[in-house]
């Protein structure tokens, strides 16, 4: 795509104004992209609306169908699709095609999804006044979703929001990240070719700060799910009202190393969870917690590893790192590893950078009010420090006010139980890093990494009401 235009009602909208988009590993222009104006929201909002009122009558059946047949489409067009992602999030091709694969299974649970939705009855003659009376709930469909989605997973996040969406009968209107919009754009003509009708998916491009104030406050929305960076959450919380929200936000994802553990056996499995996307992952393991017994071994291992990772053209198939998303990003972090430095942190490994890449880089002698430790970095860069007892590891962990995922390798099942109980995060995972994830688990953080929850099931219970219903059978 050269120019690109805005998907309303159907169709493809040309714009008065557009932006340049450029590749992060190269700065090569890739396309000029149409910049909406609130206009142009406004109408793909009353559009969604009037096409929900048709689509909400459809049956399990047919939805279900229409996101099976997307899967199947974007089956047929895997590594294109990778390639888009590829080039604008410079992503490595590899972990694109691993994204598209993911994409795929995501909106097969959506499909099955929309046939299993159900509510349940309830006894009413275990109240008094309910003799002679059936009651029963179900879930229906909100109306108008505005969905606001990041660069990582231009795919996939996109996916979560839009699939249990259409599942349950709702309409969206995306405004996917400005340096993705050709990974969502390319999805409007495969839901159509899916059957989606016109008007339940619009697709608005432009300028989130000129945007979002009417995706998220205009009356027809009844629910805005976000997923991005915590100070721009809190500002849509503060907007929205008596609508529903979702806020997948960030996070600075802990893991716990004790004694008991194998560390070959894990080594690499942390370089990929520290590392994958360039750390640009809500849930990339960016603190790692290791008992002083086996610090030295751990860190001499984990930098060994490290040291192997290439980095290079997201689209050469040897790359395992490839550009942060821009240059002001790779600036934003040197600052804070320069910082660190001053603090007295330490670079094991890494830490040289270009414009646009950093080399994966691993610190020591990292405080926890350091920048690199409290705070998201989004970037290739992991802070590895020593604990002694497993009180003080547990207490390094939750010394943050952000809490999307925490992770723990034992092979002591009461400390493994332990940390289940006292990991303050909105998943914790045991014998693996903080950055798994799988796509129909519930998915979102605690304190201020989140409100709400993604994962299939679960989206769908935010993006419905509960309705309950009673007959009296006996007049």
């Amino acid at each position: 795509m050269k120019e690109t235009k805005l998907w309303i009602n159907g169709e493809w909208v040309s714009t008065a104004e557009s932006y340049e988009l450029t590749a992060p590993y190269n700065g090569e222009h890739i396309s000029n992209i149409a910049k909406a104006t609130v206009n142009d929201v406004e109408r793909s909002i009353e559009g969604a609306h009037q096409a929900f009122l048709q689509f909400k009558s459809s049956t399990a059946y047919e939805r279900a169908e229409i996101l099976y047949r997307v899967a199947e489409l974007m089956k047929e067009r895997k590594q294109d699709l990778a390639e888009i992602a590829a080039r604008e999030a410079g992503k490595p091709i590899t972990a694109a095609l691993t994204e598209i694969d993911r994409t795929i299974t995501t909106y097969q649970f959506a499909a099955e999804a929309a046939k299993g939705l159900s509510g349940e009855t309830l006894p009413m003659d275990a109240a008094p006044g309910g003799k002679d009376r059936i009651g029963w709930t179900k879930r229906v469909p909100l109306g108008v979703i505005s969905a606001i989605t990041p660069f990582n997973f231009p795919f996939n996040l996109v996916a979560h929001k839009l699939g249990p969406a259409f599942a349950v009968g709702n309409a969206v209107v995306l405004k996917p990240a400005g340096q993705t919009p050709l990974s969502s754009l390319v999805m409007a003509g495969i839901f159509k070719d899916a059957g989606l009708p016109d008007g339940m998916l619009q697709i608005v491009t432009g300028s989130g700060s000129e945007l979002s104030d009417t995706l998220v406050t205009h009356p027809l929305v009844k629910k805005v799910t976000f997923t991005g960076s915590s100070p721009v959450g809190l500002k849509i919380k503060e907007k929205v009202g008596l609508r529903k929200v979702t806020l997948e936000l960030g996070s600075n994802a802990g893991l716990i190393v004790e004694p008991s553990v194998p560390i070959d056996k894990i080594i690499d499995r942390c370089v990929s969870g520290a590392f994958g996307y360039a750390g640009q992952v809500c849930i990339s393991l960016q603190r790692i917690y290791v008992h002083q017994s086996i610090y030295d071994q751990f860190l001499n291992a984990f930098v060994a590893a490290t040291e192997k990772l290439v980095v290079g053209d997201p689209l050469d198939e040897k790359t395992d790192v490839s550009a942060m998303i821009n240059p002001k990003e790779v600036t934003r972090i040197m600052q804070w590893i320069e910082e660190a430095k001053e603090q007295g942190a330490t670079v094991a490994t890494g830490g040289t950078f270009t414009e646009r890449t950093l080399t994966p880089t691993v610190m020591a002698n990292v405080q926890p009010d350091m920048k690199v430790a409290c705070q998201e970095t989004f970037a290739p860069i992991v802070s590895i420090v020593p604990y002694d007892t497993f009180d003080e590891a547990i207490n390094l962990v939750n010394q943050s006010d952000l809490g999307l995922n925490a992770g723990i390798f034992t092979n002591n099942l009461e400390d493994a139980m332990r940390a289940a109980d006292e990991l303050e995060a909105g998943a914790v995972i045991i014998n693996d890093v903080p950055t798994f994830r799988i796509d129909n688990m519930p998915y979102g953080g605690v304190k201020n990494s989140g409100y709400g929850r993604e994962g299939i099931k679960y989206a769908v219970n935010e993006m419905t009401d509960l309705k309950f219903i009673t007959i009296k059978t006996k007049l």
